[in-house]
């Protein structure tokens, strides 16, 4: 096995390499844009600060319709949107396109139960204070939210990384993609193992971290 393992070490790091960048860019992508866009949905609900039905059925259908897809075809589906954005719809980069779009869906309907879960009288007392609505979000629902957050950020990561076991199917490469090509499909069944074992240290990992550091934050 270690022979094996000797003879793939350049394209094992290049596919562990592959896995970071994707998951890294899906992971931007849900603090940029799937925090805000579930925030917005906690906010346009009925009875919130800015309730407004259109907006929030709108966004609500958007990110339903995202996360109701499986995956893989919804990696079909953008390849014309990805070859627009991108140039291409083959790589690493490109695969990040169709990562990033449900990891924004997924995590915006996270970050949406996190902050369902602020007990109202805390918002009302932020508001009988005088606060802005941004006074009231960042002062004190993502104070009182921010262990949610975490965990639920921890949960999308270990998503994310199952997510992109799957882009070797538009050449996005990857750890997956690399046991399939090289365990599988040459029936090298000692590389399939000790990818799997890979994949498992590194979620062990990151539940880890998540855990704790939500554990820390949390001052309830």
């Amino acid at each position: 096995m270690l022979d094996t393992l000797g003879q793939y070490e350049t394209e094992i790091w290049q596919a562990i390499g592959e896995t970071f960048v994707m998951v890294g860019v899906s992971i931007l992508a849900a603090v940029l844009i799937g925090l805000p866009v579930g925030t917005l949905l906690f906010l346009c609900r009925k009875g919130n600060m800015l309730e407004n039905r259109f907006l929030f059925s709108t966004f609500n259908l958007l990110v339903n319709t995202i996360r109701s897809f499986p995956f893989l075809l919804l990696v079909v589906f953008l390849i014309p949107f990805t070859r627009f954005i991108i140039g291409t719809a083959i790589g690493t980069i490109a695969a990040t396109v169709p990562l990033s779009i449900i990891a924004i869906a997924h995590y915006a309907r996270l970050v949406e139960q996190s902050l369902l879960d602020v007990p109202k009288g805390v918002i009302e007392a932020a508001i009988s204070m005088g606060a802005s609505v941004k006074e009231v979000i960042f002062k004190f629902v993502y104070v009182e939210a921010r262990s949610g957050l975490v965990l639920g950020l921890t949960t999308s990561i270990i998503s994310f990384i199952s997510y992109s076991t799957i882009m070797g199917v538009v050449g996005g490469g990857g750890i997956g993609d690399f046991a399939i090509r090289y365990g599988y499909q040459q029936f090298k069944t000692e590389l399939m193992i000790y990818v799997i074992i890979i994949m498992v240290i590194l979620v062990q990992i990151i539940q880890f971290i998540g855990t704790n550091l939500s554990r820390i934050i949390d001052k309830r």
